[in-house]
């Protein structure tokens, strides 16, 4: 096996009719396999089964202190479940509210405050202020570039890094621009890449000289707790870093338990600084009573404590851990000696993200297609939807069972690799 690019014709072509007798026999087959998103497998969903039973009686239904969550009230969430993930978090739990199950949601309507309201007590809504931008590091989450399109806001993609976002790129272009208003991030084991930013992008996040005064960093700290390994990375923490400094109110982060109990009924939550907190609660008290308390209720009773969290957690990496080393290993040596590829190791999170020869990454989505094998469409890790290089794909190991993982990671070599022999051959 040698690198494709020196390879002669002859040899090329033979290789690419190898791979095609080897793609067609895979059409034959009618599969139908499923990598699309990150969605935790039924094997996953199962290890939370016993949840759903825990508040059978009316006793049950109450707090330590006596009162009914069954009943309408405490808008920001009962005080267990702010506890849990204030210890999720380490943060203090009045600067937390609990919410319903999507963190998807919170920061939807966090964008939509800010347009509507202002980003704080004071500040003139964004929609009054002109056109509105965001900055969006890419490879990035499609749903944040999605809730941007749908509102409106102007994307502007910054590139990212082994460390984070090019923090040069988001220093320069937030400190020269007023109608820049937000940054997407994903901090840790970041959506696609599995990126963790070091402390010093951390660090220069928080000493940001904004030109707007109203701009706030969207901290989706989805998979804080989703380590593949006992060493997981370490996250430094960023409303920490910000707290009692010019920049405290500058900060909205997110978590929920979507991946970490059942994904349509987690439980989500919000947390910034005290001035924030203050005024988002004054814009809920007409949107809502209070969320869902009795769910808050039974994610407590289950987990317990964040040791109970922890505990969890490592029966998600059993589960998690073998489908991503299937396709990392699959990759290390069905792709690795060619040169047409590199992808990321993540050491936690759900996705892997995997780079083939520019202008490729559209025909292997089609290849996957055709041949029964459902990916994130390529593209989808920018904003509106354009790879300049056409070259990303996001791979999402955790859905199907490890035998179908393992295929369809198979069926995926395959298709890069022809993928790239087409485009070698074409030139």
């Amino acid at each position: 096996m040698t690198f494709y690019a020196k390879l002669d014709r002859a040899s090329l072509e033979k290789e690419y009719q190898t791979l095609l007798n080897a793609y067609n026999e895979y059409k034959t087959k009618g599969l139908s396999l499923d990598m699309s998103r990150g969605k935790p497998g039924s094997d996953q969903l199962d290890l939370s089964q016993g949840m759903l039973s825990l508040l059978e009686s009316a006793d049950s239904c109450y707090s330590e202190k006596g009162a009914d969550y069954r009943n309408y009230g405490i808008l920001d969430g009962i005080t267990e479940a702010k506890k849990l993930f204030a210890d999720i978090l380490d943060l203090p739990a009045e600067n937390i509210i609990v919410c319903g199950n999507s963190s998807l949601n919170l920061m939807y309507d966090a964008v939509v405050r800010c347009m509507l309201y202002g980003a704080g007590k004071g500040l003139t809504p964004w929609v009054k202020q002109g056109q509105v931008k965001f900055l969006c590091p890419a490879p990035g989450y499609d749903r944040h570039f999605a809730i941007c399109q749908s509102l409106g806001i102007d994307m502007i993609t910054v590139p990212m890094t082994k460390d984070g976002p090019d923090m040069d790129v988001v220093e320069r272009l937030v400190a020269s621009d007023e109608s820049i208003k937000g940054i997407w991030c994903v901090p840790k084991y970041s959506n696609p890449e599995g990126v963790t930013y070091s402390e010093e992008t951390v660090r220069r996040f928080a000493r940001l000289k904004p030109a707007a005064k109203d701009f706030r960093v969207f901290w989706d700290n989805a998979y804080v707790i989703h380590d593949l390994y006992d060493e997981g990375d370490v996250l430094l923490n960023l409303q920490k870093e910000v707290a009692g400094g010019a920049n405290e109110d500058m900060v909205y982060e997110f978590t929920s338990t979507s991946k970490v109990s059942f994904p349509g009924s987690g439980v989500a939550c919000v947390a910034s600084s005290a001035a924030n907190i203050a005024f988002i609660k004054s814009v809920m008290t007409v949107q809502t009573i209070g969320f869902d308390k009795l769910n808050m209720l039974r994610h407590v009773k289950f987990f317990g404590d964040i040791d109970g969290v922890k505990r969890h957690m490592k029966l998600h990496a059993d589960v998690m851990r073998p489908k991503f080393e299937a396709v990392l290993s699959l990759f290390d040596k069905e792709l690795a000696p060619y040169g047409i590829a590199d992808w990321t190791t993540p050491r936690g999170g759900y996705f892997i993200s995997l780079n083939v020869p520019n202008g490729c990454a559209k025909r292997v989505f089609q290849l996957m297609k055709e041949a029964g094998v459902v990916m994130t469409s390529a593209g989808a890790t920018f904003p509106y939807g354009n790879d300049p290089d056409d070259k990303n794909l996001r791979i999402a190991p955790t859905y199907p069972p490890l035998a179908e993982i393992k295929l369809a990671a198979e069926i995926l070599v395959i298709c890069v690799r022809l993928a790239a022999l087409e485009k070698y051959l074409a030139e």
